[in-house]
């Protein structure tokens, strides 16, 4: 190969490889940042208008479970069970939709596969 042949789509040779590097790091390090901050958060999700609330950390942990009385009915303790999982899923859902829109900061909207 000839001395200071280019390669189509390399962008430049060398030196635009190493800025490249050093963005990537940078998101990388702004990307840990987030996922700390968000594990560190609670969210909260709620069924039944309120009548369950289920507090889950940002690493998905089950923290806090609170009943408003009217939602405890020792007659239908499955409506009960019933509301306590769909407010637990609800947290779950906020946590997922909260990380994709921070990371969607971070990223400038890329999809990276697995990263978060």
């Amino acid at each position: 190969m000839a001395k200071g042949m280019k390669f189509p789509g390399m962008g430049g040779g060398m030196g635009n490889m190493q800025g490249m590097l050093q963005k990537v790091q940078k998101m990388q390090a702004e990307m840990a940042k987030v996922q700390e901050d968000l594990q560190n958060r609670n969210f909260e999700g709620s069924a039944g208008g309120g009548a369950v609330v289920a507090i889950v950390s940002g690493k998905k942990e089950l923290v806090e479970v609170k009943l408003n009385p009217s939602a405890v009915d020792p007659e239908d303790v499955e409506m009960l069970q019933d509301l306590i999982v769909a407010a637990v899923n609800d947290a779950m859902r906020i946590i997922d939709e909260t990380t994709e829109a921070e990371m969607g900061k971070v990223t400038g909207g890329m999809n990276l596969p697995g990263m978060f």
